[in-house]
């Protein structure tokens, strides 16, 4: 395999390769933060006591946070050339403040120049999200099935 700092290359990806896993630390600013930064003003993303009043036991990330953190993570292994064509995920347990949610994942399919991450992001109270994240790449070998 082949990382360097101008990126993954396209050949170098084999299907069943494993991603170094990402701890992401939830700290109440970056979850407070995110909602605000991706427009999501409902309280249960800002507001503890609000949230606790709604049936939450403190705020908790928004899915726009979760869609984000998961594309992070793949475009951080791939390199700075492929795009980010698709994140499909589903949440599951929520991201409380001062726990960790570490992202583990695998590729599941190469082919015409795109590559399907298999990715789990898990807290201490389970899997918050799973699911898929694909990139582009716009050039491909002249080895590589098209």
């Amino acid at each position: 395999m082949t990382a360097t700092a101008s990126g993954r290359s396209y050949d170098d990806i084999v299907v069943g390769e494993v991603l170094p896993d990402l701890a992401i630390p939830l700290t109440r600013t970056l979850i407070v933060s995110t909602a605000i930064a991706t427009r999501d003003f409902q309280d249960v993303h800002h507001d503890p006591e609000l949230a606790r009043e709604r049936g939450s036991k403190d705020v908790f990330m928004n899915i726009l946070t979760s869609n984000g953190l998961a594309g992070r993570f793949v475009t951080d292994w791939a390199g700075p050339h492929p795009t980010l064509r698709r994140v499909k995920i589903r949440l599951g347990a929520p991201n409380y403040p001062g726990d960790t949610m570490t992202m583990t994942g695998e590729v599941v399919s190469k082919d015409n120049g795109l590559v399907e991450v298999k990715v789990v992001g898990t807290n201490s109270l389970g899997n918050h999200l799973a699911g898929t994240v694909t990139v582009a790449y716009s050039a491909v070998s002249e080895g590589e099935d098209a």
